[in-house]
């Protein structure tokens, strides 16, 4: 843990003791397996259900079945094809085979299951986050929270009924060198932070005009729709695409900017802002892709800041040289957080004062994602808030509040107006056409309710 503070140090110790110094395939140097056994409830495992497996909870599931701490015990997916692959990654790791429940609410009714990871396109993370409150479930869910504003609300109040454990998968809050950088700007490295803009690039291909067809046989389209609003099946919206569409998508701001937004936010020591624009569109191609491609979004805060994202799906330039990112300016100097577990500070003469490399080390038998490592910290967090009542790296109230400032850009976007918003809970104001996407229609007798 060189490179962090001896204060973060000492709170790494404390909020991630014992089980949380894991890597995803063993122990941390210095931490050998005999030693980890006397750890209290080392040995009590959690016992989770992984609802969508094909890309992003194919790597969660692998990760959580790593945990020495973990069981999964349930795959859910429409998709036949990925649940059986999944469940044979998971058996090959955990060496015990977690059961095929194709519908996530049948492995919610498992009395032995104490918590559901949810991994599902956007308009399924908060009814399905809502339905396992209900069910006595504890909740990681994947960013964003939700898929509207509403549903974030409804995510804290569920939480709030439920009592349980809600972590949204904003990852980095857990990363040690980001959670140095953070502490870095709170404690005036830079002087007064009062601006920051974050960004992501990528070269995304276009996704075509897909054509109306017949349903695969390895697919439940109707569970996979869920709460949307049923549309035709088209060959081109499953299992990525429908990213871009509104009816199921939240677009790049909330796929990959509620990262860096939450980022942002965290810096600032804001929750919510007083003014919203955005501008942008989808210029690159001409096909299905309805969320903008290139998009800048602005918000101003009370306590006189602002922060700045831009997206840009299909043009993969990257900015102060990385693809991913955010920088904080101050009155002394700026802090960059790049695409890792890594942060620079420089002076006003852009002259690099202290720069913090990844010295996190990653097992080398993980070859799906070089992050997971990393994110096990997150992961183990999940578990302590669940066994000790260790507090929470993302709760859901912030994890609404940052999710929120990507869907209010999208809102300002879509309206093509200035947002003037309630900085005491993050509502609009005087604007009837903007308020109309603060909520979002449903399929008849799919409706989330807490």
């Amino acid at each position: 843990m060189k490179n962090i503070p001896n204060e973060r140090r000492d709170f790494l110790k404390k909020t991630l003791a014992g089980s949380a110094l894991l890597t995803v395939g063993g122990i941390l140097p210095g931490f050998s397996p005999k030693s980890y056994a006397k750890i209290i409830g080392a040995n009590e495992k959690v016992r989770v259900g992984v609802m969508g497996v094909n890309s992003r909870g194919l790597a969660l599931a692998s990760n959580y079945a790593l945990q020495p701490n973990c069981e999964v015990v349930s795959i859910s997916d429409v998709d036949s094809r990925a649940a059986e692959k999944c469940i044979n990654t998971v058996n090959d790791i955990q060496k015990s085979k977690p059961a095929n429940t194709p519908d996530f609410r049948k492995a919610l009714e498992n009395k032995n299951m104490d918590a559901l990871v949810i991994a599902a396109p956007d308009h399924w993370h908060a009814p399905a986050a809502i339905l396992a409150s209900k069910a006595g479930k504890h909740v990681y869910l994947e960013k964003p929270c939700s898929h509207n504003p509403h549903e974030g609300e409804m995510l804290i109040k569920a939480a709030k009924k439920y009592k349980n454990v809600i972590q949204m998968g904003n990852q980095r809050r857990s990363w040690p060198n980001v959670m140095a950088a953070i502490k870095e700007v709170h404690s005036g490295a830079i002087g007064r932070p009062y601006f920051v803009k974050g960004w992501y690039t990528n070269n995304r291909a276009s996704i075509g005009v897909g054509k109306e067809t017949a349903v695969p046989s390895w697919l439940d389209y109707e569970l996979w729709q869920g709460p949307a609003p049923r549309r035709a099946y088209k060959d081109n919206l499953i299992h990525y695409n429908w990213h871009w569409l509104w009816n199921w998508g939240t677009g790049e701001a909330l796929n990959n900017g509620t990262h860096m937004l939450d980022l942002m936010r965290w810096g600032l020591q804001v929750e919510y802002p007083n003014r919203v624009t955005s501008s942008g569109g989808r210029y690159r191609y001409k096909d299905d892709w309805e969320t903008p491609d290139t998009q800048i979004i602005n918000l101003q805060f009370d306590n006189n800041t602002a922060m700045s994202w831009e997206g840009r799906s299909c043009n993969g330039r990257t900015n102060e040289g990385s693809s991913v990112g955010v920088i904080f300016y101050g009155e002394t100097g700026s802090l960059q957080i790049g695409e890792g577990n890594t942060y620079t500070i420089y002076g006003l003469d852009n002259k690099v004062i202290k720069e913090v490399k990844n010295d996190f080390v990653i097992d080398p038998r993980n070859k799906m994602n070089p992050s997971q490592g990393l994110d096990a910290l997150h992961i183990q967090n999940f578990f302590d808030a669940i066994k000790k009542g260790t507090p929470l790296a993302s709760e859901i109230v912030g994890g609404h509040q940052s999710t929120l400032l990507a869907q209010l850009g999208n809102i300002a976007y879509r309206s093509e107006g200035t947002l003037h918003i309630d900085s005491t809970n993050g509502h609009i104001k005087n604007n009837k056409e903007a308020e109309k996407l603060w909520k979002r229609e449903y399929q008849k007798g799919w409706e989330p309710t807490i």
